[in-house]
């Protein structure tokens, strides 16, 4: 077998990872922007994702750790935004619309988020709103 077979034959075995840091760069545009809009209010992020071994994997889940927890959550006065961050061809699964469906159920905003412009359109509307209904 040459060389250029065996390549490409490795490659169709490959699985096909996501590509995180696409998803990492727009997020940390969005995180960037907010602090330096609305400084009195919080962003963070919760992260769920990662390798981990078994034992600290039982530990996170054991302290809390919740599948399909949105990326970022955002904190104002009385109101509280969850925002999934996804590269611009990606979906939900299905552990994060069950998260989107129990936040909503319980009175919040869930938005997601593939471009640094969505976010701020996003964001802006979820402030309108709240001071709104101050």
């Amino acid at each position: 077998m040459k060389y250029d077979e065996f390549k490409r034959m490795m490659e169709r075995q490959r699985p096909r990872r996501k590509p995180r840091h696409i998803e990492s760069a727009i997020q940390q545009s969005c995180v960037v922007w907010f602090r330096a809009a609305y400084p009195l209010y919080l962003i963070f992020s919760v992260p769920n994702g990662g390798s981990r071994n078994s034992i600290e994997a039982l530990n996170i889940k054991r302290e809390g750790a919740l599948a399909g927890v949105s990326d970022l959550i955002v904190v104002a006065e009385r109101a509280v935004l969850f925002v999934e961050m996804k590269a611009p061809k990606g979906r939900q699964q299905e552990s994060q619309k069950k998260f989107q469906n129990k936040v909503e159920r319980l009175g919040h905003r869930y938005c997601i988020c593939h471009t640094l412009s969505e976010f701020q359109r996003c964001i802006e509307q979820w402030i309108k709103d709240v001071t709104k209904h101050k």
